[in-house]
């Protein structure tokens, strides 16, 4: 393992390359520090207006993955010394939120992630399988904790993984046209823009709406539908299936199965597991043809 001994702070946006955002100010980490070997503070900086992931004055509880995925994105090079020509994915991620830790103040959000790899297994040819426990704070309270599964794999083994989809550029080009978007309001968006779930004739299962020119969700090529679409479309079909009860999507626990390809439709599918009156539980699952891609449960609470 590579440690680094000096604190790394930068503006927000300095580190948009290593948490693989071509946007900068995509980028929410601002800087980081050791702690021990195996643990790191990462710092995050939350903007008062998004496009994205502020919805009705509250930020929406996927700022939190995205803050996490971008902090082990830094750490994978800067603490790990893996390459930045490693193709990274997730294969299990489980997050937990503090509704009441989200509501937007009249300053940016500071945040702070402590970054405990409890695992980190390199391979003879190259790839990293590592675990994350993960703990945030803002302003010394308890925002929200995740646990995470991942893997980096060396260029010639992930092209080798992807087969004919290994181009980005290619891949990206072979998108589907876009589809029509379900009610916002059904799946708690105020835009139609971030809508992720297109209807279809069978109730409680949608097509995956995959909008490229969404430039947040795509800010740059990719050569396969990135985990943050899929986690998107967990919330919103969670949020679909109990409506018209308004609710926001508080816990989640996902794998990732296989890669979902953009020349293919993909479609989703909800079912509740716990009535009214309880925190509730919705089960989650998508599929490209015959072949189960994602799968999960989405913990939701009433809305605030």
């Amino acid at each position: 393992m590579t440690s680094t001994t000096a604190t790394q702070d930068d503006p927000a946006g300095a580190h948009s390359t290593l948490v693989r955002k071509s946007l900068h100010d995509e980028a929410l980490v601002t800087g980081w520090r050791p702690l021990t070997e195996n643990c790191q503070m990462v710092e995050v900086r939350w903007p008062t207006r998004h496009r994205f992931y502020v919805e009705r004055g509250r930020y929406t509880p996927l700022i939190v993955t995205e803050s996490l995925r971008q902090a082990l994105a830094l750490l994978t090079h800067t603490a790990h010394g893996i390459p930045l020509s490693h193709r990274l994915g997730w294969e299990h991620l489980r997050t937990a939120v503090s509704p009441g830790a989200l509501k937007v103040g009249p300053e940016p959000a500071e945040v702070e992630l402590t970054v405990h790899h409890t695992e980190v297994t390199r391979r003879r040819l190259g790839s990293v399988h590592l675990a994350s426990r993960i703990e945030a704070t803002r302003s010394g309270v308890l925002l929200g904790t995740a646990t995470v599964r991942y893997s980096t794999h060396p260029p010639v083994i992930y092209d080798r993984l992807r087969g004919p989809y290994a181009d980005a550029e290619a891949a990206f080009a072979r998108a589907l046209p876009l589809t029509a978007p379900v009610p916002a309001s059904l799946v708690g968006r105020g835009r139609e823009r971030d809508v992720v779930l297109s209807p279809t004739a069978e109730p409680h299962r949608w097509r995956l709406r995959v909008d490229t020119a969404h430039r947040v969700l795509f800010d740059h090529p990719h050569d396969h539908i990135p985990g943050m679409v899929l986690l998107e479309a967990a919330c919103q079909a969670a949020q679909a299936v109990t409506a018209p009860r308004p609710v926001m999507p508080v816990a989640l626990d996902t794998t990732f199965t296989r890669y979902v390809e953009f020349d293919r439709s993909c479609h989703v599918t909800a079912r509740e597991l716990t009535g009214p009156g309880e925190d509730g539980r919705v089960a989650v699952d998508a599929h490209q043809g015959d072949r189960l891609v994602f799968s999960g449960t989405v913990t939701t609470r009433p809305r605030p």
